[in-house]
């Protein structure tokens, strides 16, 4: 029979995920930010999508989580994002199956830029999460959540490297680690106008505290310009270690206005 826990840890790491990488992306498919900001009154939206699937224990779990982002330029150096995902998580032990499916937290963060010289730049970004989701489900943390995250990007064109630090205050009622830590480091190579070739490697706190190892993964994926105002991403990402799902598939669709 399937341990809810093991659904349940699954459904943990997907919520954490879904936060750290809800923000204004770098670039998606990437988890780590940059410091780029939209501008005064322009607009993005950001619909992306990803299929992971792991195995553990003889349990097959796979999760297909989806999320729109909305961001705003409050000023050039300011922005605010909006961001709604939506999970499913399915577990098999061959013998039976087990899942669950619907709105997760939405998260509310905003990004400032406080120094740019030299193609160096630096920003902070705070945010929360809202109780949106159903917590006994384990589609929610069932109360508000609150992070900062520290940024750095440095341009040496073609190429660009990020660096994240974070800390998310994850206060939750299924019993889960309170103090999660992140860091990651990207990089963007331009090979042509249009195209982008992005690496990514990161890891975080496990939030399950009945798993001993926390979680990191190696990512690698493609941008490309249709329009200046248009962008699609595909990528795949691996674990690095057993508590990171073994693959994940990603895809996204980013315009502005």
């Amino acid at each position: 029979m399937i341990s809810k826990s093991i659904l349940s840890s699954f459904f943990t790491l997907a919520l954490l995920t879904s936060f750290m990488s809800s923000s204004v992306f770098a670039s998606h498919p990437l988890i780590t930010d940059d410091t780029g900001t939209q501008g005064k009154g322009k607009f993005q939206f950001e619909l992306n999508g990803e299929r992971s699937r792991d195995k553990n224990g003889g349990v097959k779990t796979t999760e297909t989580a989806l999320a729109a982002a909305l961001t705003y330029g409050i000023i050039n150096e300011l922005d605010i994002v909006v961001n709604a995902p939506w999970i499913k998580a399915d577990a098999d032990d061959s013998v039976q199956k087990t899942s669950e499916n619907g709105v997760s937290d939405v998260s509310i963060e905003a990004k400032w830029r406080f120094m740019e010289k030299g193609g160096f730049s630096l920003a902070l970004k705070p945010g929360i999460t809202l109780p949106t989701g159903d917590e006994k489900k384990d589609l929610g943390a069932g109360k508000t959540t609150y992070s900062l995250f520290f940024i750095t990007t440095k341009d040496l064109k073609p190429l660009l490297f990020h660096v994240n630090l974070g800390f998310i205050r994850n206060e939750n009622n299924n019993n889960n680690e309170v103090n999660i830590w992140h860091a990651s480091f990207a990089t963007e190579f331009s090979v042509t106008e249009k195209m982008r070739i992005v690496a990514n490697v990161g890891g975080e706190k496990n939030p399950d505290k009945t798993v001993d190892k926390d979680p990191a993964f190696i990512l690698g994926g493609i941008v490309y310009a249709v329009s200046e105002r248009f962008d699609v991403d595909f990528g795949v990402k691996a674990g690095l270690t057993s508590a990171e799902p073994d693959f994940t598939a990603l895809a996204g669709i980013t315009t502005r206005f």
